[in-house]
């Protein structure tokens, strides 16, 4: 939608000949920003309460840098870029005020201070899933979500899990982070009566081929409520988690 066509909505609107949410609807159609090697999706907040994530890995240090000096142009803060790394972040600063976390290659360019809501917990299984685990974190805090850090609550030692229970079961959402066979997403499950988004690493010995096992340990849980991202997949269990907690009716 070019801006006179969005004009004429938002006049359309004033005259009461158009209702607000039909005028929404159509910026929410509004057309991409083609800038060569991407298609900025400027309107996606509107559609789904979102802005546009960058992913990091594969793309060049200039084309990061790029895609966030637009999105800042329109308006975009709280910029999150994840599988970004170093050299990369350093170039994506030169333009760009940028948080930048080296454990989770997480970034977030005009970042600005928000209030953090409701209660997700990420959980790991030991400290070497600690970059999945950030990922997940700071993805959820980036998107407003207060969240609880319980790292190394392996099931090796269930007493370190068992300690943090008030945590939690005040919890509208579990991450739950392990690699080796798994287990810790399906212990979390039986002791929550919220949602757990079990995120599989690829953490472990040979047998544990590249995360697999604790992939299909994982999918193949049997306590309830339990749902089950990609190996690795700290960002797509922090996003979730986040939606899981902010949706409509919850109480602050």
């Amino acid at each position: 939608m070019e801006r006179e066509q969005m004009l004429q909505a938002l006049r359309a609107v004033q005259a009461g000949m158009m209702t607000p949410e039909a005028a929404l609807g159509l910026f929410a159609q509004a057309p991409y920003e083609d800038i060569g090697y991407a298609k900025i999706d400027h309107h996606r907040a509107l559609r789904n309460g979102t802005g546009e994530v960058i992913y990091g890995a594969g793309k060049t240090g200039g084309q990061i840098a790029g895609i966030v000096e637009r999105l800042a142009a329109a308006g975009a803060r709280n910029i999150l870029i994840t599988r970004m790394d170093a050299e990369k972040a350093g170039v994506v600063e030169r333009v760009a005020p940028l948080f930048y976390d080296a454990v989770s290659r997480v970034g977030v360019a005009h970042r600005e201070e928000r209030t953090l809501r409701g209660s997700v917990v990420v959980a790991s299984g030991g400290t070497s899933d600690l970059p999945v685990c950030e990922e997940a974190a700071l993805t959820a805090e980036t998107l407003g979500s207060r969240v609880t850090r319980l790292y190394d609550v392996g099931v090796a030692g269930l007493h370190r899990l068992l300690s943090h229970m008030d945590e939690l079961q005040s919890a509208r959402a579990v991450v739950a982070v392990a690699g080796m066979e798994g287990a810790l997403a399906s212990v979390i499950g039986g002791l929550v009566d919220c949602p757990v988004i079990a995120v599989p690493t690829s953490v472990g010995y040979g047998a544990n081929f590249g995360g697999l096992s604790a992939l299909l340990s994982m999918l193949n849980a049997c306590a309830s409520g339990l749902s089950v991202v990609n190996i690795d997949n700290g960002f797509g269990a922090g996003f979730l988690a986040n939606r899981i907690n902010l949706m409509k009716g919850l109480d602050e």
